[in-house]
């Protein structure tokens, strides 16, 4: 599962540009969780344009033990978001959202576009909502919120899936430096947290 990322913006990628990337596991633990024996993996992309380096991105990944066929996915404790947030919008991803967002980023996993199997086998209530493509939808958020400054930063924490039995509702604040956003389930608990840093 996505589990959150880091990412720094040091140098505009322009089009046309001849893109390097260096990729590297920088870190592999085992823990105890609510929900069982998990392993995270963290992996760091470096992409260079001829002028420098342009982004930094360390992905978390959690490993975990599989659902029992026909179990219920446990999914861990949820909190509310702050009550003075100041921003709100809100996204409805559908089963074609979701269908061509896996076959955009190469994503095989079915619990993005088989319901079935999503349910009767992963145990989940509904098809998940891809946890990049939540990210994108804070990290288009938190740009348009704070327009017209330029992101340096983005930092996510995942903390429960999404489905597409409900709309995703952002929402944020300003910070020092930038500003916090959430994207929120619709039983009203944090799903993602997120910061970002504009410039």
């Amino acid at each position: 599962m996505y589990a959150g990322t880091r990412l720094a913006f040091h140098e505009p990628i322009r089009i046309g540009d001849r893109l390097h990337r260096e990729t590297e596991l920088v870190d592999l633990t085992v823990k105890e969780g609510s929900t069982g024996r998990l392993a995270f993996a963290t992996v760091e992309s470096r992409i260079s344009t001829p002028r420098g380096l342009a982004v930094v991105e360390q992905r978390d990944t959690v490993y975990r033990e599989e659902t029992p066929a026909g179990a219920a996915n446990r999914a861990p404790k949820r909190a509310a978001p702050p009550e003075d947030t100041v921003w709100e919008a809100e996204e409805r991803p559908d089963e074609v959202t979701l269908f061509r967002f896996s076959a955009l980023t190469f994503n095989a996993h079915r619990i993005h576009y088989d319901a079935v199997w999503a349910k009767e086998v992963e145990g989940y209530p509904a098809l998940v909502v891809h946890g990049p493509l939540s990210q994108s939808y804070l990290m288009n958020f938190a740009r348009d919120c704070m327009a017209p400054k330029r992101m340096t930063s983005f930092d996510m924490r995942a903390r429960a899936p999404l489905f597409i039995d409900g709309p995703v509702r952002l929402v944020g604040k300003p910070a020092d430096g930038g500003c916090e956003v959430w994207a929120v389930t619709p039983e009203g608990t944090i799903a993602m947290s997120a910061t970002a840093g504009f410039a």
